[in-house]
């Protein structure tokens, strides 16, 4: 989806219940909190599951977005930050349209001034390991939803959905 391109999580609800009936349309549970500069973004996921150890998630966002959404289970920890400035600023550079992490992030004043959309749990100053344990491309269930690689994701204000397709 192009950065210009606008659309409302209640629209696209309400447009396609039928999805929503079927499971094709999912929503994040609720409370998942807004860190980066961009309050609404969406993109096909990229995902990730990791514990306590970001250094796949640094590998990730060092490579090419393509306007993709990478998607961090982290197992939901509060004991750590998966995301933080550097790697905001990673995402934006390399044209990620944004990182869900069920976990932390930390540095939310830079996060906030990052071009990206990131949304976490909480802040937790801690940094994480790096010893690059987890996996990649693996289908995650992370804030009550299955994610899929490839799915697209939609975030604004409203809420966070998981879509098996992209939503017009």
């Amino acid at each position: 989806m192009a950065a210009d391109m606008t659309f409302n999580t209640c629209d696209l609800c309400d447009a396609n219940e039928a999805r929503l009936a079927d499971g094709s349309l999912r929503v994040m549970a609720p409370g998942l909190r807004s860190f980066g500069k961009l309050a609404a973004f969406a993109g096909p996921a990229a995902t990730l599951k990791v514990f306590e150890d970001n250094a796949l998630v640094r590998a990730t966002l060092e490579t090419p977005g393509n306007g993709r959404v990478l998607v961090v289970e982290g197992g939901g920890s509060l004991r750590c930050a998966l995301v933080g400035g550097n790697l905001g600023k990673l995402a934006e550079q390399n044209g990620w349209a944004g990182v869900i992490v069920n976990g932390c992030v930390r540095d939310s004043q830079e996060l906030a001034a990052c071009a990206v959309g990131i949304r976490a749990w909480a802040t937790c100053p801690v940094r994480s390991n790096k010893r690059g344990v987890g996996e990649s491309g693996v289908q995650v269930q992370m804030a009550g939803v299955v994610v899929r690689p490839g799915d697209w994701i939609y975030a604004d204000d409203d809420g966070v959905l998981v879509a098996a397709q992209a939503l017009h």
